[in-house]
C-alpha cells in the first residue's frame, strides 16, 4: 500500500473518528456562536451538475454550501479531468466531496465484459484518490421501480412525492435487464468488492452503496440487495473495511420501518457511513407505501438522527435532498422537478437552512 500502510493500519485509524467521544462542550455561560464546523463535524452538501453555471454555485455559497457532489461522467476517470472538475468549483468556493460512479452493467449482471468493467472503476478510484477526492457513491440496482411515485398534495398546496407499490409491482422484466434473484445479485457484488475495495484502500478513498430506493422487496422480476436493513449490514461484512460502506439515508430507513437512529448507531460505531442523505418521510406501509415530506414534519426524528451523527463526530457530507415543491418554484418558467412533487432553489433553500439549525442545535447540545 502507499506511504508503507497496511490494511490494518488503515481500518483501525479509520475507525477511530467514529469512535471518538462527543465534542467537547464550553464551559457554562462562555460558550461561542455559531459553534465551530470544523474537523469531526457532519459537513452540509447539495448535488449540482458538473457543468453548473458559477451563478447557481454563488447561490449555493450564499445559503452555507462549501461542499458539493455530482456525477462523475463516463469511465475511466483520469486524474487530468478530475482536477480540472475540482479546480472549476474551488475557484467558486465549493469543494467535490463526492462523485457518483456508473456505467458498469456487465458487473452488475456478471456478465461477460465485467473485468474490463472493474478495472476502470479501478483505475477511476485510484484518479479520485490522487486528486484528494474523499468518497465515491454507487448504486447496485437489480433494477429501480421508479414506476409508483406520484405527487401529493402537502401544507398549502405544497408538492410531496408519494410512493405506491401496486402502481408497478406486477410490471414484467425488461428484455435487457432480465431477472436477477438475491443470490446472483449478492454473487455479483461480491466479486466487484473484493476487487475494488483493497484499490480503494490504497488510494484512500471511501465507497459509499446507497440503499434501494424505493425499498420494493420485487422490481420488474429482480430481488434488490439493499432494499431491508439485513442486506446493509450483509454488505458491510463482505470485505471488512471503512472503505467498503454505505450512503446512510434516514428516509429510506424509516420507509423499511427502521429505527433512524438505531440504524444510524449501528453503521457508525462501525465506521461505515461514508455519506449521509437527510430526509423525512410518512410511511403507511413499511417499504411499499408512504410519502415524502418537509423535513419537519414527518415519523423520523431529525435532531435525534443529526444528535447520533454529532455524537459519532461523522466528518463526510451529509446531504438535505429531495426538496419539497414550493409556489416560488412551480411559478418559474420550466420548472421540472425530477420526482412528482419535488421541489427547486427555494425548496432547497428550506432544507438546507433547518438542517443547519438542527447541526448547530446538536453542536451545541
Amino acid at each position: 500500500m502507499r506511504s508503507g500502510v497496511s490494511r490494518r493500519g488503515f481500518i483501525q485509524a479509520a475507525g477511530t473518528l467514529a469512535l471518538a467521544p462527543p465534542l467537547a462542550s464550553a464551559a457554562a455561560g462562555t460558550r461561542d456562536w455559531p459553534p465551530a464546523e470544523g474537523e469531526g463535524v457532519p459537513k452540509l452538501c447539495l448535488g449540482i451538475g458538473a457543468n453548473a453555471d458559477p451563478t447557481l454555485m454563488r447561490k449555493y455559497k450564499q445559503i452555507g454550501i462549501d461542499h458539493v457532489l455530482m456525477g462523475g461522467g463516463p469511465l475511466p476517470w483520469t486524474e487530468g479531468s478530475l482536477r480540472k472538475l475540482r479546480g472549476r468549483f474551488e475557484e467558486n468556493g465549493l469543494k467535490v466531496s463526492n462523485l457518483m460512479i456508473g456505467g458498469f452493467p456487465n458487473t452488475l449482471y456478471g456478465r461477460p465484459g465485467r473485468d474490463e468493467e472493474i478495472d476502470e472503476v479501478s483505475q477511476s478510484i485510484r484518479a479520485a484518490g490522487k486528486v484528494g477526492l474523499p468518497v465515491i457513491e454507487y448504486n447496485f440496482y437489480a433494477h429501480r421501480l421508479m414506476t409508483g411515485y406520484h405527487e401529493v398534495p402537502g401544507r398549502g398546496g405544497a408538492g410531496m412525492t408519494g410512493y405506491d407499490y401496486s402502481m408497478g409491482k406486477d410490471l414484467p422484466p425488461l428484455p435487457e435487464v432480465g431477472t436477477h434473484t438475491l443470490e446472483e445479485m449478492w454473487a455479483n457484488i461480491t466479486y466487484f468488492l473484493k476487487a475494488v475495495v483493497p484499490v480503494a484502500e490504497e488510494a484512500g478513498v471511501r465507497l459509499a452503496l446507497h440503499p434501494n430506493d424505493p425499498p420494493v422487496p420485487l422490481s420488474r422480476g429482480s430481488q434488490q440487495i439493499m432494499a431491508t436493513l439485513d442486506g446493509w449490514k450483509k454488505l458491510i461484512t463482505i470485505v471488512d473495511s471503512p472503505a467498503n460502506g454505505i450512503t446512510y439515508d434516514c428516509g429510506v430507513t424509516r420507509e423499511m420501518g427502521e429505527d433512524p437512529v438505531e440504524v444510524c448507531r449501528y453503521f457508525g460505531e462501525r465506521d461505515r457511513i461514508n455519506h449521509v442523505h437527510f430526509r423525512n418521510v410518512r410511511v403507511k406501509t413499511p417499504y411499499v407505501d408512504y410519502v415524502e415530506v418537509f423535513l419537519d414534519e414527518g415519523q423520523v426524528d431529525m435532531f435525534a438522527v443529526m444528535k447520533e451523527l454529532v455524537r459519532q463526530r461523522y466528518p463526510r457530507a451529509l446531504y438535505p435532498e429531495h426538496q419539497r415543491a414550493l409556489d416560488a418554484d412551480r411559478e418559474l418558467k420550466g420548472f421540472h422537478p425530477y420526482y412528482p412533487g419535488g421541489g427547486g432553489y427555494t425548496g432547497l433553500v428550506y432544507n438546507v437552512a433547518y438542517t443547519k439549525a438542527m447541526l448547530q442545535a446538536a453542536l451545541s447540545s
